[in-house]
């Protein structure tokens, strides 16, 4: 081969790899500095960043279930997780982490667990809420999911907030790819798409309509480049007398 096309077939090679990896959350970009003003980075005591949440009122954060293991405190106001301080830290005790009752692990399902801060944060132009759904969404919706995760299989979080755009799936098409799922979830991204979430999204929020109506639970096996089945949350909409008695009981 004339080395000429030797090297040009080197270089297709490299960049298909690249590719296949899925590298750009999975194939999203990096959210604007004044957008998602209501995510949370959750993490541990050597502030390792966990799980994503999103901020549902001043003194709660909404995340996973399974992300319980070494919370000790959650990051507000900053897309950056190099550029945090104490200002962006609220502590939350070992009594204040309401894991929903029944769960038992990700795929039987009731992954979602409320955080209550140590304190009320102030709403401000780095600081928002984000509004819960009142009842189930439309299949048609168009949507987001945004977290400091690995932007590929094995791969390590991010310091920088990353969003992706991704398609609702029916739930039914959803439960014959993966044979089996849990009651009350949501499936989004992931199967016929390159575009979805990975390791270290847990807990961050499906976002349709300006509402949060997904809490990101689990994809197959942590492989990222979706060969087969979809990504699934946990639908809020089910969970909403579960929220409004944890709220009520903390005021």
């Amino acid at each position: 081969m004339h080395p000429l096309h030797t090297f040009l077939l080197f270089h297709l090679l490299m960049y298909l790899g690249r590719s296949a990896d899925g590298s750009e959350i999975i194939n999203g970009e990096l959210a604007p500095e004044n957008s998602m003003l209501y995510m949370a980075s959750v993490q541990n005591s050597k502030g390792h960043h966990l799980c994503g949440g999103f901020l549902i009122r001043e003194d709660f954060v909404l995340t996973a279930a399974h992300c319980d293991p070494g919370i000790t405190h959650v990051v507000l106001g900053t897309h950056d997780l190099k550029s945090v301080n104490d200002d962006n830290k609220i502590s939350i005790k070992d009594t204040d982490i309401h894991k929903h009752e029944s769960y038992e692990k990700v795929t039987t399902g009731n992954d979602i667990m409320l955080l209550k801060l140590s304190k009320k944060v102030s709403l401000n132009g780095r600081v928002q809420t984000i509004p819960l759904p009142t009842t189930g969404m439309n299949n048609q919706d168009a949507c987001q999911v945004a977290g400091w995760g690995a932007i590929k299989t094995d791969g390590r979080a991010v310091d920088d907030l990353r969003v992706v755009d991704v398609s609702i799936i029916n739930l039914d098409d959803c439960t014959k790819e993966w044979g089996r799922l849990p009651a009350n979830v949501i499936c989004a991204g992931g199967y016929g798409t390159d575009k979805g979430f990975c390791r270290g999204d847990s807990g961050g929020p499906l976002v349709c309509n300006g509402k949060a109506v997904g809490v990101v639970s689990f994809n197959y096996k942590g492989n990222c480049n979706y060969p087969n089945v979809s990504n699934v949350y946990t639908d809020v909409s089910m969970y909403l007398p579960w929220i409004d008695d944890v709220l009520n009981c903390s005021k």
